[in-house]
Formats: structure tokens, sequence, C-alpha cells
């Protein structure tokens, strides 16, 4: 669909550890901030597509936690859509309201995503996670990854995987040593993707970790799976982000003449591949380039799901940021650190912000309309006219469950 959509405002909570808020108070928060941004009151919602994944384990909300958090804050008797989608749960959110209003159903809508991760017991954080894919098949992508593991002469800790940590950091050191051995990587590249990110978070208010790394304390932190140290993985985390969007009526009704235009929004899910076929990423982006009427050398910067730092190299080249094999190239030059020819996560990204999944995507949202609205502060991209935002989440056969990429332009 041809998108007809504007970002009337943005809001989002610093992202961390929030023990003593609940989800409504989050969700609360980040609603709050994305109305006044867009200047308008809860009472000028339309329709609502509320965002949440590991309440149901968390905190045992489950079905209504949009109801839940609107009701709190004094919004009803609009529709409100409850969204599931992994780690691509919010920017689904998005998309649904970008559709929604680009179809002429509402003039002003509300997309929010809210999370809480946290839990005193940690296997319960990591049980969100095996959920994520699919349960009725555990034990065969467990033999994938043990078999894939054995091809590079490492072993899969089965006994250990989704209990002392995410399962997906298996998936993503699967992915990772292909990576490798294709390229030429290694993992000081991967602690210079977080020695980058941690210099951009330091510089944003709300990222959950603030405090700046060298490569050397990356690579000398404690390992999680080989090849990735705990410094490369995205942590867990509780938050919230929300999105107003509006269509052409409203934004000139409200008088937002800066609000970024949703140029293409695609959502994606993952597929059986034929031998040598692309990633759902690579194809994903031709399609929203076409869409948005750019190509990558127009982007002015971007925020990619970098749940651990290596991905980021492999997205440099789903996104068609550099050639195929040449993410490392792209990242010694300079060119993807905030000055370079193109920012990626100036956020500081999953791995500094944070990744309350449930919240993620939004949040690149949020970072994006800061940038093109020149009021990024220290981490301001010159300039910056168009950007994108890549969210994935997930885990189905060999590739994510579920993507969604997005350009926003002014």
């Amino acid at each position: 669909m041809k998108m007809t959509a504007y970002v009337g405002g943005v809001g989002m909570t610093p992202f961390g550890k929030h023990l003593d808020k609940g989800l409504k108070q989050l969700g609360a928060l980040a609603i709050n901030e994305a109305l006044a941004d867009a200047g308008i009151d809860a009472g000028q919602i339309q329709a609502a597509f509320m965002g949440n994944a590991a309440a149901p384990i968390i905190t045992g909300q489950l079905c209504i936690a949009g109801q839940a958090v609107l009701r709190g804050m004094g919004i009803g008797r609009i529709p409100v859509v409850n969204v599931e989608n992994a780690c691509a749960t919010s920017s689904t959110a998005f998309h649904l309201a970008c559709a929604a209003v680009s179809a002429g159903q509402y003039d002003i809508v509300l997309a929010c995503g809210f999370d809480k991760l946290y839990h005193q017991d940690k296997a319960l954080s990591f049980k969100v996670f095996t959920g994520a894919i699919d349960v009725e098949g555990v034990a065969d992508v467990y033999n994938y990854l043990a078999e894939r593991a054995r091809r590079h002469g490492e072993t899969f800790d089965i006994a250990n995987a989704g209990a002392d940590r995410s399962v997906f950091m298996d998936i993503y050191a699967d992915w990772i040593r292909d990576y490798m051995v294709a390229t030429g990587a290694t993992a000081r590249h991967f602690a210079q993707v977080a020695e980058k990110n941690s210099y951009h978070g330091s510089l944003n208010p709300k990222a959950q970790f603030r405090d700046m790394m060298t490569a050397d304390q990356v690579l000398a932190a404690r390992p999680i799976v080989a090849p990735l140290t705990l410094a490369m993985c995205a942590p867990l985390g509780d938050g919230a982000a929300a999105a107003v969007v509006l269509s052409e009526t409203a934004r000139r009704r409200l008088g937002l003449d800066k609000a970024p235009r949703v140029a293409a929004c695609l959502l994606g899910s993952g597929w059986d591949f034929a031998p040598g076929e692309a990633p759902m990423a690579a194809q994903l982006s031709k399609e929203v380039y076409e869409q948005a009427g750019i190509g990558p050398e127009d982007l002015s910067c971007v925020e990619l799901h970098d749940a651990t730092t290596p991905a980021e190299l492999m997205y440099y080249e789903f996104l068609g940021l550099c050639a195929k094999n040449e993410g490392p190239r792209l990242l010694e030059s300079g060119a993807t650190r905030l000055g370079g020819r193109i920012p990626v996560n100036t956020s500081g990204g999953l791995t500094r912000k944070g990744h309350p999944i449930g919240a993620t995507g939004i949040s690149q949202i949020a970072e994006l309309v800061d940038q093109l609205k020149g009021r990024a502060g220290a981490r301001q991209v010159a300039g910056a006219r168009v950007g994108m935002a890549e969210n994935g989440g997930g885990f189905i056969g060999s590739d994510a469950a579920a993507m969604t990429l997005t350009v926003l332009t002014v």
C-alpha cells in the first residue's frame, strides 16, 4: 500500500530496569510525551494499535494490555487493537496505524509499544525468547543449531540454551560464523561496532547504557556464545515508546508542517528459502526503496536491529549500504559513525539504547523523527532528510519470523 501518513509526535521512556513501574505507568509516560509533541490531547485519538510481547509471561497480563494502559489514562470507546509480533511488535503496530490512516479510516491514530522484561527469575525472562521460535519444533531448532555449530568446530550448549541466555544468542552466533567465513570479519570488528554504538549511546539521555567502551573492553567482557561477549548483545530492559500518526488532512489542520512523512512502511514474514535465495531483509529492502522512490545512497541515517553487534554488519549489506561481504570495510571506513557518510544507530542501537522487545520498533521511529526534525542534540546528523528503520524478530525456518522496514522523509 502507498503510504500517505505523517508522524505528528513521538515519545519514549528511558529504557532500562523499571522494577517500580508497571505497564500502565510506562505506557502512559510515552503516550503523554507523544501527545504533547503532536500538540493534541488524548480525546483526539480515533484509534490505537498497542504493541506488547512479554507481558503474558513477565507480568501475567494477557489479551487486553492495550485497553488496560489506555483506560488508566482515561481513554476508552475508541477501537483498540493489541499487537504482538516478536521483536517487531511495535513497528508492526506502527505499520498498522499508517495503513489505517492511508486507507482513509482515521485521521489521528496512536501506535504504542510497551514492555517489561526484567524479572527476579531471569530464566522467566529468557522464556519469552524461547517462545519466539516454533514451540512445537524446539527440538528441531536445537538439532539444527547443534549441527551447524559442529560444522564450525563449536558446541551447542543445549542444556543452558534458554536458561542462562536467550536462545537467540545461539541463533545469531550461527549466522555470525557463516558471515565471518564469507567476509573475513573478526571478533574485533564486532567489538568495534559496540565501541561505536557506545559512543552514540553516551549521547542519548534515554539509553539504557551511557558509558563508553573500548573494543578491548568489549572483547574482554563475559563470553556468551562464541564469538559473542556480553557487550556485543542487547540487554534485557523495560520501557515504552509511542507515535502519533496523522493523515494529510490532520497534519494541515494541526499546522504540523515539519511532521516527517512515512514514505514507505513494509511488513514481511519469514518463509522457506530456496537454495541461494537472498534473506528477507535483502528482499524487503529492495521493495521499500522502490515504494519510497529512493535508493540507499539517499539515506541520511539508519536505525537497525542490532540485537547483537555482528548483525549490524550483516544488515549494512542487506540494506544496500555497501556491497555484499563489504560490511567490515564499511565499518572500518568510519562511514557509519556520527560524522560519517551514513551514520547507523545514532540512538546507541539495541545494544546500548536497550531492547524492551515490545517497544523497540517505535523507539527507532522516535530516533528518526528527532533526527529529521533536527532535535537530536549532540548526536544530530547534519542535514538529515531521509531515515530508515529496520526491525526484525522471532525465528522461523532459517530467518527472522517478522520484519518491518520504514522510511521517513522531510
